[in-house]
């Protein structure tokens, strides 16, 4: 097992945030005009995509002792790819076009430096999909720093690939609208987009997509923002209407569940569900003090992990919350602690992204898999103290998709199975948005932050290797 700490990179999570926040601005303006326009909207799905198989190799490889994290509420599946969620665009079945953009991101890092950052320091982020006269373009907001002179450059929506669409008809299609294993080609902003780190021409990964349709609506008042709250008496606690806690539990976990070592799965039921990066217990009740800030809340829902020896149930969740701290619990033990500043805004009170340790009764519940202390997945916490307040939504991964992933990655893909590291980190990074050829039309909306928060960092340390593969970056970044 292998181990080693977070990449600290705020410059370039800011960045990314701050792109985010400006170009989702732009979504009202953009969603009339495709309700305009009669075309059909795209309304949830998924994009697998390893991006580059051997650049993940490298970048965890002996040369570039790297690592990479899931940002944005992007999850993994088999064979290393990355999957990426909330599918929003639109979709004109008369001529074939096709828009759609992607919640989530990847974040690159190697080649260490002493003062804790990095050489190598990459964020693909909210990639999207363009189809117009049979000819594809995949693009992706990317955050990048240059070799040599360290300049961090953040760009929207850069073409990143020309994808290969020879006998590819869309017209006509019924929903979902689904593309498997199309082939993908660097482009040359991709190029410059990565740093230089790859010629124009380079193939990446194909990519795959389902996504799934509805006729244009108008939009009512159901779908108005909720109304302001104000606070609570300072003087009692009050119950509250609804509330719903998210956890992905540990990333790698997940991954080894499913994996070739103990080619197992996870089943959730009595209403828990899985959005894919994260588990979502609902139907919280229970007691908030703003004044105190405190709070105490029970969750419904169970998740069973089973494989090769492995039997797991996490139910009969809880949350408290009292001095800043927060106690995710399961089965009657606590299992997580978590920073908890409780904020109430707009009849909601909420915790994003906490960044979760596994108590010494947590490394017990996991048969000694990790020690006490260990980074788990972070907890996203929501509770409508109004009636009218609205809970943040799942990632929503589109008809017919299984958040579990298979039970052995494809044959010579990168192995994602292995036994979990032990002291693999938490954390959460920056978003990006869809092609800047179509605007704000393809923001991708995951939510908000609580429903696609980050999932937890892993490190991991690929077999050693004389050098990297002869189409990877130069050892020197």
């Amino acid at each position: 097992m292998s181990s080693s700490r977070p990449a600290r990179t705020p410059v370039l999570a800011l960045l990314a945030v701050l792109l985010g926040a400006v170009l989702g601005a732009l979504l009202p303006a953009a969603s009339a005009r495709a309700a305009d326009s009669g075309e059909r909207a795209v309304r949830g799905g998924r994009l697998d995509w390893g991006i580059k198989s051997s650049f993940q190799s490298y970048v965890t490889g002996p040369v570039a002792h790297g690592s990479w994290s899931l940002t944005g509420g992007a999850a993994t599946i088999d064979g290393g790819r990355f999957r990426f969620h909330s599918a929003t665009g639109s979709y004109d079945p008369e001529g074939g076009g096709f828009r759609a953009a992607f919640s989530g991101g990847v974040h690159f890092t190697g080649h260490p430096k002493p003062d804790g950052t990095h050489e190598l320091d990459l964020v693909v982020a909210r990639p999207s999909v363009r189809i117009e006269n049979g000819r594809g373009t995949l693009c992706a907001d990317v955050t990048s720093k240059a070799k040599g002179s360290g300049q961090v450059t953040t760009k929207s929506q850069v073409p990143l690939a020309s994808l290969a669409l020879a006998g590819i008809d869309l017209k006509g299609g019924s929903t979902p609208v689904a593309l498997q294993n199309v082939p993908a080609t660097l482009t040359s902003q991709g190029a410059e987009a990565f740093a230089g780190y790859y010629a124009a021409g380079t193939v990446l990964d194909p990519l795959s997509l389902s996504v799934d349709m509805e006729a244009p609506k108008a939009a009512d008042s159901a779908s108005a923002e909720p109304r302001s709250t104000p606070s609570l008496p300072a003087s009692r606690s009050a119950g509250f209407a609804d509330a719903a806690v998210d956890w992905g539990v540990r990333r790698t976990f997940r991954e080894y569940v499913g994996g070739p070592v103990a080619q197992g799965r996870w089943t959730v039921s009595a209403g828990a569900r899985d959005g894919g990066a994260l588990f979502r217990f609902p139907g919280g009740k229970g007691t908030y003090d703003e004044r105190a800030a405190t709070l105490d809340a029970t969750f419904t829902g169970a998740v069973r992990f089973t494989g090769r020896e492995l039997d797991l149930t996490l139910d009969r969740v809880a949350v408290t919350v009292a001095d800043g701290t927060g106690t995710l619990s399961a089965g009657g033990r606590p299992v997580v602690t978590f920073p908890a500043q409780l904020a109430l805004n707009k009849g909601l009170v909420s915790v994003a992204e906490a960044p979760a340790k596994l108590t010494a009764e947590g490394a017990e519940l996991f048969g000694g898999r990790y020690p006490a202390g260990t980074g788990m997945d972070p907890v996203s916490l929501a509770v409508a103290v109004d009636p009218q307040a609205r809970l943040p939504a799942l990632p929503d991964l589109g008809t017919g998709a299984s958040a579990t992933p298979s039970a052995a990655p494809s044959p010579g893909a990168s192995p994602l199975g292995a036994e979990p590291a032990a002291g693999a980190a938490s954390g959460s990074g920056p978003g990006a948005l869809g092609c800047a050829a179509f605007g704000a039309a393809l923001v991708a909306v995951a939510g908000g932050a609580f429903a696609a928060f980050a999932l937890a960092r892993r490190r991991r340390t690929a077999p050693a290797t004389p050098e990297p593969p002869a189409d990877e970056p130069p050892t020197e970044a």
